[in-house]
């Protein structure tokens, strides 16, 4: 029989037994421990990792698409995108050549400004440009001109070393380089003695205009002390226009011409018809002017046109628009008989053609 001793012995073998294997799983737990921080450890790097370069990959394609977006303009940037840039360069130009012209340009006494690129302050001024009325259709008269009293060749070369220069004046085609351009273009190259306005479209509607390029592009390209405008249906005695521009030359604010008057003519199906016509009062009679046949203007008138251009009112006919622009003016009217080109008056330096 089991005595007490014994089974007391017995009982503590049984609680010993398992404490002998505490400590080898004491020191498994540490390890166990440390080996999951290890992964948490490197799953917090991998994602900071991960996160710096998503950061950089979204860095790199926010620079490139900024690239392409709009930048933000200043006002220099804006005015010059809306062209004010540009205007504001030529309103200042403009200011510019106005306060010349007040002072050398137009006014009487003051002299005749500076000159153009084709002269200098020291070569004398040439006595006049004289510009003959032409249009596509009219290659005949030209010859014909060329044949009689207009010079060609080295003698209109040497006559432009007298100080007289002749030019056809022609704008350009309705349908710009055409035949009708290129045409003009071909017999400028082999004559020489074209003025062609670039402005100006050569159409009947436009003609009243054309006096206005005619002068602007006249004095931008010679500095003469007048400026002729001939139809080309007139013919010249050269030699007496000379000697009568030669007698005033050195003189201002002349507009020389055969002066009239005469009815406006306001019913819109008869001839020479005058849209303005209420514009000149219940008399319908144009005020007095230089026939549009030949007229003449000094230096200082033909500059006022250029430097006014865009602003001068042009009527039905050109020699009742330079007569209403003179009008403004205190110009020198000179009626001379000699410039009546239809009359029947003997001693003139014109005739109809």
């Amino acid at each position: 029989m089991e005595t007490l001793a014994s089974a007391m012995r017995r009982d503590n073998r049984r609680f010993k037994a398992p404490s002998s294997t505490s400590p080898s799983s004491a020191g498994r737990v540490p390890l166990v421990m440390a080996f999951l921080s290890c992964l948490a450890w490197l799953y917090v790097a991998g994602r900071l990792w991960q996160d710096a370069q998503t950061r950089a990959i979204l860095s790199g394609l926010l620079e490139k698409s900024s690239d392409n977006l709009p930048k933000a303009l200043s006002v220099d940037d804006k005015l010059r995108n809306l062209g004010c840039t540009e205007i504001g360069r030529k309103i200042a130009e403009a200011e510019m050549d106005i306060t010349k012209a007040k002072s050398e340009g137009y006014l009487w006494g003051n002299g005749t400004g500076t000159g153009t690129a084709t002269t200098t302050s020291d070569k004398k001024k040439l006595l006049a440009v004289i510009g003959v009325y032409t249009g596509f259709g009219s290659r005949l008269k030209r010859n014909t001109f060329r044949g009689s009293w207009m010079p060609r060749g080295d003698d209109l070369k040497k006559l432009e070393e007298k100080g007289v220069v002749i030019r056809f004046i022609i704008g350009r085609s309705p349908n710009r380089g055409d035949s009708l351009d290129r045409n003009i273009n071909d017999e400028s190259r082999r004559t020489n003695d074209f003025l062609i306005l670039e402005s100006h479209e050569e159409a009947a509607e436009e003609l009243p205009r054309k006096v206005k390029f005619f002068f602007s592009a006249a004095i931008e390209a010679w500095d003469a002390e007048f400026y002729v405008k001939v139809d080309d249906n007139i013919n010249l005695d050269l030699a007496g226009l000379i000697e009568m521009l030669e007698e005033r030359r050195g003189s201002q604010g002349l507009y020389m011409g055969c002066m009239k008057s005469g009815l406006v003519v306001s019913e819109e199906e008869l001839q020479w018809y005058e849209p303005e016509w209420w514009k000149f009062g219940d008399a319908k009679t144009y005020f007095r002017h230089a026939s549009g046949s030949l007229f003449i203007l000094s230096n200082n008138l033909a500059r006022y046109i250029n430097i006014n251009s865009a602003s001068l009112q042009s009527y039905a006919h050109d020699d009742i628009s330079v007569g209403s622009w003179m009008m403004g003016l205190n110009a020198t009217y000179v009626d001379d008989d000699r410039l009546c080109c239809l009359s029947s008056t003997q001693e003139k330096v014109c005739s109809s053609g």
